[in-house]
């Protein structure tokens, strides 16, 4: 089996994670799979330790579980981790646009645009995966805008369990036209500097995973645990 290529120019721990949080969040490693520190340093050509690193931040995300001895897994999803991450998102990113409304001004609102015409380009052109990545980048923009990085910076460490219920739900439950849909009630309430437009908009939008969770474990049953 030949290598994947990584990048010489950058750290190889978090390139590593990077794949690995990619392959997990989509479940092309589905939950419940062993990981192994030597086939993963096969797949790479790299030494165990960059591998070891990275599954140490995966372990903090959530994503897998480290067992001395015993081997490492991806964790199932759990249930009340979803729940717990969104009840944080959804409190963290009403506070991010109600803020957002007092410091919008017109060449915000042009990036912000772009992003949405970058994400119906994406829609056309049937590239889920670049939707995935357009709707974090809308979500970071927006954080931006309210000059609170630090606030995209927290959801960014809570949401890799969330992640993979976004990505399931992608397909049938949450589709792309429906998410954008919501966006643009995002972006036009922003425009009329109306907070409580644009916060009863983003509950709204955040709120929908929390609902499609049930659906997402009807069709996955082994999955899931309630924990």
């Amino acid at each position: 089996m030949t290598a994947e290529t990584l990048n010489p120019v950058q750290p190889v721990n978090q390139q590593i994670y990077r794949i690995l949080r990619r392959d997990i969040v989509q479940c092309l490693i589905p939950p419940g799979t062993p990981l192994s520190e030597k086939e993963v340093s096969v797949r790479f050509d790299v030494s165990r330790q960059p591998v070891r690193e990275a599954f140490i931040k995966l372990a903090e995300n959530g994503l897998i579980q480290i067992r001395p001895q015993r081997g490492s897994y991806v964790n199932k999803i759990s249930i009340r981790q979803v729940r717990n991450g969104c009840f944080v998102r959804e409190a963290i990113e009403r506070a991010v646009v109600r803020r957002a409304v007092t410091l919008i001004n017109d060449d915000k609102l042009w990036l912000l645009e772009q992003k949405l015409q970058q994400q119906r380009s994406a829609i056309n052109r049937r590239q889920q995966d670049d939707f995935f990545a357009l709707d974090d980048d809308f979500h970071q923009l927006l954080a931006h805008i309210a000059d609170c990085s630090l606030a995209w910076d927290t959801i960014e460490n809570i949401k890799a369990t969330i992640d993979r219920v976004r990505y399931m739900s992608l397909e049938h439950v949450s589709p792309p036209d429906r998410l954008i849909e919501q966006h643009y009630a995002i972006f036009h309430a922003l425009e009329q500097r109306d907070e409580a437009a644009v916060d009863a908009a983003m509950q709204r939008h955040l709120h929908e995973i929390s609902e499609t969770i049930l659906l997402i474990r009807q069709d996955n049953l082994d999955w899931f645990n309630e924990e």
